[in-house]
């Protein structure tokens, strides 16, 4: 480990926004129906009960940190953690509206386009800065970020090819996701071969569950998980944890970890060991996280509805903050000039406006 050579005000503000990440994904599970007030007691609480014990436990000096489970960059602690928690906790605040759950397009593809572009582009930051150094590990940990995260997107976007008959922006971009969280366990501690082998299984397996399993499975069914974070997050972070059990390089992880002569199971000794600690791991996240989140939901319950009234579900953004996301000007209503005036245009150019409501012309 590189010694700290930083602030630790540094240090507690990325560590801040890692924290603020698996939130983010944990809501991607609950949009569209659950009560605001019951989301903000939730986030306290998940982030003190649930994550706080995962990252300490992982990266802060806890036991699966010293007994050598590796997570480089979040796979388990970010990824894993909020996939899990998301599911659970959409299983106790329950579905959305029947119509939102029949009928659910893209908002903006365009936009989800740009913030698919930074994502990547802040995911090769935060994995790059993991070691707190610019080093080897750092090096490595950039490259397999963006290796991984291209193989995966091709791969998923051959899969739709084949299945589907055309290839899908949205799929790309899930493709691009899954390949980004199956390296983050293992960025800086695997070399660039393995690294593709990684971008292959998570733009294949995360896609297997989502479109085949997804489709066949009761429970996945009953549970409305609105962006599909289980499978972009939970299976490919666990994926991602396990694949590190197996790649993990003996000199780069002899930079970054506290446990000596760690290996992946492809390097023989005791690189066996490594995948069983790895699934040790993943269970305890996962076990861990089902049980807190189960008794937070539960415990707010008691104060406050977990899920948005139907009624409220029906009006929308208005009902909940008294706004429009989308205030389109004209959109159910008509503009009365008498009433209004014409004051808001300027007096220098010449509009010419037609109300689609019919509204007499104005120059």
């Amino acid at each position: 480990m590189a010694q700290q050579l930083y602030p630790m005000a540094s240090m507690v503000w990325f560590q801040c926004v890692f924290a603020a990440i698996t939130l983010i994904l944990l809501a991607g599970s609950l949009l569209g129906r659950m009560n605001i007030k019951a989301w903000m007691l939730f986030v306290p609480l998940w982030l003190t009960f649930s994550y706080t014990v995962g990252a300490f436990s992982l990266w802060g000096g806890g036991f699966l940190y010293h007994w050598g489970v590796i997570d480089y960059s979040g796979g388990y602690v970010i990824h894993l953690s909020s996939g899990i928690a998301g599911f659970t906790a959409a299983y106790w605040v329950g579905p959305r509206s029947l119509n939102d759950r029949e009928r659910f397009p893209p908002n903006n593809v365009l936009l989800m386009l740009a913030g698919a572009g930074l994502l990547w582009l802040g995911w090769a930051g935060f994995n790059g800065g993991d070691p707190y150094a610019a080093n080897t590990d750092s090096s490595m940990a950039v490259l397999n970020t963006n290796i991984c995260a291209a193989t995966s997107l091709l791969v998923w976007t051959c899969l739709d090819v084949i299945f589907f008959k055309k290839p899908s922006v949205i799929g790309a971009v899930q493709g691009m996701i899954t390949g980004l969280v199956c390296i983050t366990p293992a960025a800086g501690v695997v070399q660039g071969w393995a690294a593709i082998i990684m971008g292959i299984l998570s733009g294949s397996v995360p896609w297997f569950t989502m479109m085949i399993v997804h489709k066949r499975s009761a429970l996945l069914q009953n549970v409305d998980d609105t962006l599909g974070v289980f499978h972009t997050h939970a299976v490919a972070g666990s994926l991602g944890g396990f694949l590190t059990g197996l790649f993990a390089e003996p000199n780069l992880c002899s930079l970054f970890l506290p446990v000596t002569n760690s290996r992946g199971g492809v390097y023989g000794g005791v690189g066996g060991t490594q995948i069983g600690k790895q699934i040790a791991g993943a269970l305890f996240i996962i076990g861990w996280n089902i049980v807190v989140t189960s008794i937070i939901c539960n415990v707010i319950r008691i104060v406050t509805p977990l899920r948005m009234s139907e009624e409220d579900l029906k009006i929308g953004d208005d009902a909940v903050h008294g706004e429009e996301a989308y205030a389109l000007w004209g959109d159910g209503e008509k503009y009365d000039i008498t009433k209004h005036g014409s004051g808001f245009y300027n007096d220098d150019i010449n509009l010419d406006y037609k109300a689609s409501s019919g509204a007499t012309q104005v120059v």
